[in-house]
């Protein structure tokens, strides 16, 4: 059996703070989590848990310092770390100019093998564990993205990307290669250790009727598999879509067409809804995705997250790279806090926190293993330092002891300097 002790002050969710208040969370000051063979097996005061443990188990040490399940990432682009901060352009012009130029070299397994090793690597840097991921068109990435996963043992979701049409040549599939692709990486991978599949249909503008019916029928097939694309984003998407589509009122009413809605479906961005969309969202129970650093970045709009909260509709946050400029969970809900605050919605830091956790692990219907630290979840833990900076240690010294101040500066302030140290199934892997 192997065990290990990790100490420290552990933060960890029960509920949403906005509807739960304070019996929503847990702060143990001195606390300590049993590890064994990847899961937590015991969670307490420091003094009894180390009186309980085995005989000579390791001691990770980081008194002083939080502990708190590990960030999860809702949508995330793997082939995208090469452009991102690229110059210039809103979603359209962006795509065609950067991202399809570089997603064509990942047909090139050697190459995607390399970007995948650096895109795990820079995710355990910034403290996110688990992360719903898109490849390219091309099978290769999508081997090479879960071979990876699979060698670190991470719990990740990841899915080939189905484009048949506004794409170059090199970046399009068909509608029936689209599916049997996808079927095979599914039957392949899906459940597979830690590992999930996304159907990825990159969005409407890039499919076609009968590739969005292949993906509905892919869903189907396989129910517990997630559905992955892209949501009114920016305007000038949604006025080619409607021309794309003319039988459907909405961007989101070609998707309920197809029947890619439901519980497990992500759906980027959600921007510009209009009511039937929101109400659509809601009553499916589908999720969407909230990406501040891309749609500012990318000039596309803020999200009105009181709007979706209000109507019932399930969100996730997610850092959108290579749209997305940070690959930082925490510098993601920091300009989510700036975006909500020019809509007039405040976001405590407590919401937040538990948004990038046990929210987003309900968000992905993932809260029975992973975004809690308590006994039977996966050991997957990020420790984070406060005072990582002397900026962050001297803005701590006139709030010390306040937690929600404290949360609130490693948002604002914190960057990987402040992650110590990132856990997947109990084992370190921040470099």
């Amino acid at each position: 059996m192997s065990a290990r002790i990790i100490r420290g002050r552990l933060l960890s969710f029960r509920d949403d703070p906005r509807l739960a208040g304070a019996d929503a969370w847990r702060l143990i000051d001195d606390g300590a989590i049993l590890v064994e063979n990847g899961a937590i097996a015991m969670v307490g005061e420091a003094s009894v848990i180390l009186k309980s443990a085995p005989p000579g188990a390791p001691i990770d040490d980081h008194r002083g310092k939080l502990v708190l399940p590990g960030f999860i990432d809702a949508h995330i682009h793997y082939p995208q770390t090469r452009v991102i901060g690229s110059y210039g352009a809103q979603l359209l012009d962006w795509l065609n100019k950067y991202t399809f130029v570089e997603e064509q070299r990942f047909v090139d397994p050697a190459h995607s093998a390399v970007v995948a090793r650096f895109f795990l690597d820079e995710l355990f840097r910034q403290g996110t564990t688990t992360a719903c991921v898109y490849c390219t068109v091309h099978p290769a990435s999508v081997e090479a993205f879960f071979v990876e996963a699979e060698r670190r043992g991470a719990r990740m979701i990841a899915g080939k990307a189905m484009m048949d049409r506004n794409a170059p040549p090199a970046l399009r599939d068909t509608a029936q290669s689209g599916y049997d692709e996808s079927k095979a990486l599914i039957a392949r991978w899906r459940g597979r250790g830690r590992l999930d599949y996304a159907i990825t249909p990159r969005f409407a503008v890039t499919s076609t009727e009968a590739q969005l019916e292949a993906a509905g029928a892919l869903l189907r097939e396989n129910p517990q598999a997630y559905l992955q694309t892209h949501l009114d984003e920016n305007l000038a998407e949604i006025e080619l879509v409607k021309r794309l589509f003319p039988g459907s009122k909405t961007y989101l009413g070609v998707y309920e067409r197809f029947g890619l809605l439901g519980p497990r479906s992500i759906f980027g961005h959600c921007i510009h809804l209009e009511e039937s969309e929101l109400a659509s969202l809601a009553r499916s129970r589908s999720v969407a995705a909230f990406c501040p650093t891309s749609n500012l970045f990318l000039g596309s709009g803020l999200f009105d997250k009181q709007r979706l909260d209000e109507a019932g509709a399930r969100v996730a946050l997610a850092t959108d790279v290579g749209g997305g400029t940070s690959y930082s969970m925490l510098a993601t809900a920091a300009e989510g806090y700036k975006v909500l605050q020019m809509n007039g919605q405040s976001w405590p830091a407590l919401q937040a926190f538990h948004q990038m956790t046990l929210g987003n692990a309900r968000a992905l219907s993932l809260d029975g293993r992973i975004g809690r630290i308590e006994p039977g979840y996966e050991a997957d833990l990020v420790v984070l330092d406060s005072r990582a900076t002397p900026a962050m240690a001297h803005r701590m010294e006139s709030h010390d002891g306040d937690l929600e101040e404290e949360l609130f500066a490693l948002i604002m302030m914190g960057d990987d300097r402040a992650v110590t140290q990132t856990y997947v199934a109990g084992v370190g892997v921040k470099r």
